[in-house]
């Protein structure tokens, strides 16, 4: 069997329909249909999903948030009053930009949405809830559970080879994979490192090198229609 780097969006669709509940089939439509991480789902509130505007307010969990000065460029610490680098006192304006950096409005499908609130309805009526009630090591059984059930392969690494097992991370590469299939233009890109949230360009450009599989078809290009 050939190994693949990534799942695509007819496999993701065969987990939500094997899972075993619609806690379970809502947690991978997230997952993959907004491309956000794990620690941001299991976050989610249930007043932070906006039924009006389609929207689902995410915030950003993750601890390795580059916040640079606006002057010099020299990475900042969470603590910094000054900068270590040039001495620039590190505004309030500046850490309140930080902030909305950790925030990410995304918009939701009417598909998606309609499966909210299918589940809403079923949950506490306290807006403040949190949308599953799982931890981390459960939504990761989940995900695994439903690959399995559905009968899907490990994927193997590009980059290193490694083969691996399908995770919620994975979901999030095929969201992005199948954005970059979309739109791989510089706004594409632009705004997919704007939903998944990355403060690199790098981490995001990745995955169109992987959609696009920009090596192999330059390469094919060179000589399509030669003689010999």
């Amino acid at each position: 069997m050939t190994m693949k780097a990534y799942l695509k969006l007819p496999e993701i669709e065969l987990m939500e329909h094997v899972a075993g509940c619609q806690r379970d089939q809502l947690l991978i439509r997230l997952l993959s249909r907004l491309g956000c991480r794990i620690s941001e789902a299991l976050a989610l509130k249930v007043e932070e999903i906006d039924f009006e505007q389609g929207t689902a307010t995410i915030m950003h969990l993750k601890r390795s948030m580059k916040i640079s000065c606006p002057q010099c460029r020299v990475r900042l610490g969470n603590r910094h009053q000054f900068c270590p680098g040039c001495g620039v006192k590190v505004s309030k304006k500046i850490r309140s930009q930080q902030e909305k950096r950790r925030i990410r409005v995304l918009p939701v499908d009417e598909a998606t949405l309609a499966m909210l609130e299918s589940y809403i309805n079923t949950l506490p009526s306290d807006g403040k809830s949190p949308l599953f009630r799982l931890n981390r090591h459960r939504a990761w059984q989940i995900v695994r559970d439903c690959a399995r059930r559905a009968g899907l392969p490990s994927l193997v690494n590009p980059e290193t080879g490694r083969v691996r097992g399908i995770s919620p991370h994975r979901l999030r590469d095929a969201f992005s994979v199948h954005a970059m299939k979309v739109d791989d233009s510089g706004d594409g890109l632009r705004l997919l490192q704007e939903h998944l949230g990355h403060v690199s360009f790098n981490t995001t450009a990745k995955y169109r090198k992987i959609a696009g599989e920009e090596h192999r078809e330059w390469y094919n290009r060179l000589w399509h229609n030669r003689p010999y």
